[in-house]
C-alpha cells in the first residue's frame, strides 16, 4: 500500500469529484402542489363506479367483481329495484352496499375486466392519504361517478381519458 493509498486521499478526491457532478445534474424532485406528475396511460388508480347516460348505476351487483379481487378487498350486497325507481338502477337487482377496503387492494384490475357491464374502472386519481384505517374503505357513495344528467362538467371531468373510449 502506498502512502497515497494509506491516507486515502485518492478515494476522498473521487468521492467530490461525484459530490461536485451532481450539483450540474436535473433534480428528481417535484414540487406537488405547483406541479403535478404526469402518469402512464396503463396507471391505475381510484376506483369509480360509473353510471350510464341518463345517470342510473350500471352495477347490478353480480358479484363477479368480488370474487375476482384476489386481495378480497371488495364487499357488496344486492337489493331489488322497488317501484318508481327506474330512474336510478338499470337493472331489477342493484348494489345496495359496495365497499372497497383500499388498504387491501393491490390495483390489480381484475374487477375492472371481471364486470360485464363496465360498472367499475380504475381512474387515474391516485389513492390520498388519510390518518385513520375508517378513511381507506371508500363506500358506494364515494366511489359513485356524477351524475352525467345534474352535473355534466364534474362527469366529464371525472371520467378523464376514459371519455374518449365510451
Amino acid at each position: 500500500m502506498t502512502f497515497l493509498e494509506s491516507i486515502y486521499l485518492w478515494n476522498i478526491l473521487k468521492g467530490m469529484v461525484i459530490t461536485f457532478s451532481h450539483l450540474f445534474k436535473k433534480r428528481p424532485t417535484i414540487n406537488y402542489p405547483e406541479k403535478k406528475r404526469s402518469f402512464s396511460q396503463v396507471f391505475r388508480g381510484l376506483h369509480v363506479l360509473n353510471r350510464d347516460e341518463e345517470g342510473r348505476e350500471r352495477c347490478t351487483a353480480c358479484g363477479l367483481c368480488a370474487v375476482a379481487c384476489p386481495a378480497e378487498a371488495i364487499t357488496m350486497e344486492a337489493a331489488e329495484r322497488l317501484p318508481g325507481e327506474e330512474n336510478l338502477y338499470r337493472e331489477e337487482k342493484y348494489a345496495a352496499k359496495y365497499e372497497i377496503n383500499m388498504l387491501r387492494c393491490i390495483f390489480c384490475g381484475l374487477c375492472e375486466e371481471a364486470c360485464p357491464k363496465d360498472a367499475i374502472y380504475l381512474s387515474q386519481t391516485f389513492a390520498p392519504a388519510n390518518y385513520g384505517r375508517k378513511g381507506f374503505i371508500y363506500r358506494k357513495e364515494e366511489l359513485l361517478i356524477p351524475n352525467p344528467v345534474t352535473e355534466p362538467e364534474a362527469y366529464q371531468k371525472a371520467l378523464g381519458d376514459k371519455a374518449g373510449k365510451n
